[in-house]
């Protein structure tokens, strides 16, 4: 017997059944930043390592321990991207359209990441980003935030807590980052294992520790807010003051550093307590300092990134995903001649109602079996063609929910008699 080949762990199917709600989600959140002006950009899966190493931070779990790395025929790192923004910013560098300019792109699709696999964390998942570049002021990080609120309304999603931070520039954030190494220093035997690993490599990681003991000592840490430069505490204040304006409802986390080391100023995340341990459903902030680092001249940008798949948890904890696509018409047919005909009324029936979802029994069953399959289908009718309907030019119509009642039509009525069983919503479909 030969050996099944299963996927690779972490890496899963996206099975039929649950295309209608990825679709639908695809479909509202297109709709969401297209209606701000953004646009789409479609990056390669694969860029040179490189890239993330100078981009996320060399001593980032990322890097360190998460990016599928190889070397190709050439000898050349290359890594399955691990995340959108660096590729953005790389593709902006290359193709000029970031000096001098104001841009907003958006990007969806897989990501890579080799993480220990549970709920809601994959090592392939799927993530929506947007990225800005060319505006220093508050308004567009207040832009973003407003655009995610208005993603979560269009899609009836409660329950989302925003938290905020600001990390300062460049020199408020070593000054700070002196300041926590030496108190951590003096609690080191207090943290848990990967913290005193950071500890010297990247101490603001340990702020976002989820150990109950390194939390408990964190809460008598320096606190990065107040060791803000003025331009970020105007920055952040005039942020605060425009969500404030715009009614929308935030916690200032103190805590909050994300896990990349290419952040400054803003840092948001929208949070959900209902699924767990992976609570982040979408995160972001500044990096203004990016694009320089990556070779390009001094740019202020702006972004954020949501997982696909714990929205999509999410929808399902507040029972919001749509029902499964089925076809509302099925159609049956008995000889040569009818199966000719039933190829031929089901493509008039998508012509006219596209809406509608028109399957046809492909196969040798007889009738009874066929009514079965259509039965087991969804479709809340039934067109039947066998020699007799063939000859006269007609159709019988079996409505196959609610009161089973079945008549013989004229295909020249038959658009009507659907109309009838299958009624156009109110925006005509």
């Amino acid at each position: 017997m030969v050996d099944r080949i299963q996927s690779i762990r972490g890496m899963h199917d996206i099975l039929p059944e649950a295309g209608a709600a990825w679709s639908w989600l695809e479909a509202t959140i297109r709709e969401v930043v297209e209606s701000y002006g953004y646009q789409k950009i479609r990056l390669p899966i694969v860029e040179k390592t490189e890239l993330f190493a100078r981009s996320i931070g060399e001593v980032t779990d990322i890097v360190e321990k998460e990016m599928y790395t190889f070397a190709d025929r050439n000898g050349e790192s290359l890594t399955l991207r691990p995340e959108g923004t660096a590729g953005c910013v790389r593709s902006g560098i290359e193709h000029g359209f970031l000096h001098n300019q104001l841009v907003r792109i958006w990007y969806s699709g897989p990501m890579f990441r080799h993480e220990r696999p549970q709920k809601g964390r994959y090592r392939q998942f799927y993530q929506m980003g947007a990225e800005t570049f060319g505006m220093e002021g508050p308004a567009i990080d207040a832009e973003l935030i407003l655009m995610t609120a208005r993603l979560w309304r269009a899609l009836g999603l409660g329950g989302l807590r925003l938290e905020l931070n600001s990390l300062g520039n460049a020199e408020a954030r070593a000054a700070y980052r002196d300041e926590l190494q030496s108190f951590l220093r003096s609690r080191r035997d207090e943290l848990d294992e990967d913290s005193r690993r950071r500890l010297e490599s990247n101490p603001l990681r340990v702020l976002d520790s989820k150990d109950p003991d390194t939390r408990e000592v964190l809460r008598e840490a320096p606190q990065l807010l107040e060791a803000l430069d003025e331009s970020s505490r105007e920055h952040f204040e005039g942020l605060c003051e425009l969500l404030s304006s715009a009614g929308i409802e935030y916690v200032i986390n103190p805590r909050l550093v994300r896990g990349l080391d290419y952040y400054s100023r803003t840092v948001f995340e929208w949070v959900t307590d209902a699924l767990g341990a992976q609570g982040t459903v979408c995160a972001g902030g500044r990096y203004d300092a990016l694009v320089s680092q990556l070779g390009g001249r001094e740019t202020p940008a702006c972004g954020f990134a949501m997982g696909i798949e714990r929205l999509l948890a999410l929808l399902e904890a507040q029972d919001l995903l749509p029902a499964p696509a089925v076809p509302r018409v099925y159609v049956l047919s008995q000889g040569a001649a009818a199966r000719r005909e039933a190829l031929h009324i089901a493509e008039a029936v998508r012509e006219a109602r596209p809406e509608l979802g028109v399957q046809v029994y492909c196969g040798e069953g007889g009738l009874k079996a066929q009514m079965k399959r259509a039965d087991r289908s969804g479709a809340e009718v039934a067109l039947i063609l066998g020699e007799q309907e063939v000859v006269e030019g007609m159709v019988t119509v079996r409505a196959l929910r609610g009161e089973a009642t079945q008549n013989m039509v004229a295909q020249t009525a038959l658009l009507a008699e659907l109309l009838r069983h299958c009624p156009m919503d109110q925006e005509g479909r």
